[in-house]
């Protein structure tokens, strides 16, 4: 796929996203963002902001196929990857696949779910596979786990461990919005209503070929050393109890390709690193002054105390 193609094909999606989730052009940009650097995404926030809306959005604005999660404290592994049963009529077990073998899985609330049945996503996140009963079974290809949860209300909530935070590419919040967005949000069509409206712009093939541009967009050397900086940083920061893993870095490096081509360029410029260091690796770090039961605090200013610090590539 020409870039140029790729180009226009993200201003479809970026528009269509764009008539649910209102006033909301950078969150949208992340959300892209995350999608074409082949990531999964964790939306952070208060009841009633959109989360939901923006993950089913963007499932619809996609030709491919879709599940939902409701996460509640009684959802078992099972559940969600799917179990081994004997069919009786061929005298054989068969494998009955969950939910999560779609190409977007949205796991609303996933912190109100056991660590046991947590755990289930790592290996679909990491590794794009599940395992049940010492076989293994390949996810469909595009595969994007969006999650959200409430960052407000602990009373029966299971915190995501770090393993779990680390394998999420962004953290965002969606945030309220201004007084003209709210009105408008408020005397227009309900969003259910809009949501059934929605057409899909781009097929699950044309977001593999867009994926596999991204790969290709060029990252000069001086931009690798700015982000192994920035990560070095956090592992040695005052503050800063736990730093960015490598994996961390690698997650950077490949959404400042992808926000490269969302700006419409086929080359990463420092402003792609800046923008992207916060949503990247603020709900990676651990600070010293942690708060036990606060789920994942917004380590925002910790990082953009870091990037005052790093020299820029000029």
């Amino acid at each position: 796929m020409e870039d140029k193609e790729v180009y226009e094909k993200i201003r479809r999606l970026h528009k269509n996203l764009g008539a649910v989730i209102r006033g909301k052009p950078a969150i949208i940009d992340l959300a892209i963002t995350a999608l074409l650097a082949k990531g999964h995404l964790l939306i952070e926030d208060v009841p009633g902001v959109g989360k939901t809306t923006l993950a089913h959005a963007l499932a619809r604005s996609i030709n491919c196929s879709f599940q939902r999660i409701q996460f509640t404290s009684d959802l078992l592994p099972s559940d969600v990857i799917g179990m081994t049963v004997y069919n009786q009529a061929a005298h054989a077990f068969e494998f009955r696949p969950g939910p999560i073998f779609a190409n977007i899985v949205l796991a609303d609330e996933i912190n109100r779910t056991t660590p046991k049945t947590q755990s289930a996503l790592l290996e679909a996140m990491n590794d794009r596979q599940v395992s049940i009963d010492k076989a293994t079974y390949v996810l469909p290809v595009p595969f994007m786990l969006l999650a959200t949860q409430n960052p407000l209300e602990y009373a029966g909530t299971f915190p995501l461990p770090e393993s779990q935070l680390d394998r999420f590419t962004m953290a965002i919040r969606i945030g309220y919005p201004d007084e003209a967005d709210e009105r408008e949000i408020m005397q227009s069509m309900p969003s259910v209503k809009i949501l059934q409206t929605l057409e899909p712009v781009i097929t699950a093939d044309d977001l593999g070929m867009m994926q596999e541009a991204v790969e290709r967009t060029r990252v000069e050397e001086d931009l690798v050393d700015y982000i192994l900086a920035i990560a070095r940083a956090t592992r040695i920061h005052k503050s800063i109890k736990l730093g960015v893993s490598p994996r961390a870095t690698a997650t950077l490096y490949r959404a400042a390709q992808a926000r490269a081509m969302i700006k419409g360029r086929n080359y990463c410029i420092p402003d792609d690193v800046k923008a992207l260091a916060s949503p990247v690796f603020a709900h990676r770090i651990i600070p010293l002054d942690r708060r036990t039961g606060e789920g994942v605090e917004d380590n925002s200013a910790l990082i953009d105390d870091i990037l005052s610090t790093v020299s820029v590539p000029v």
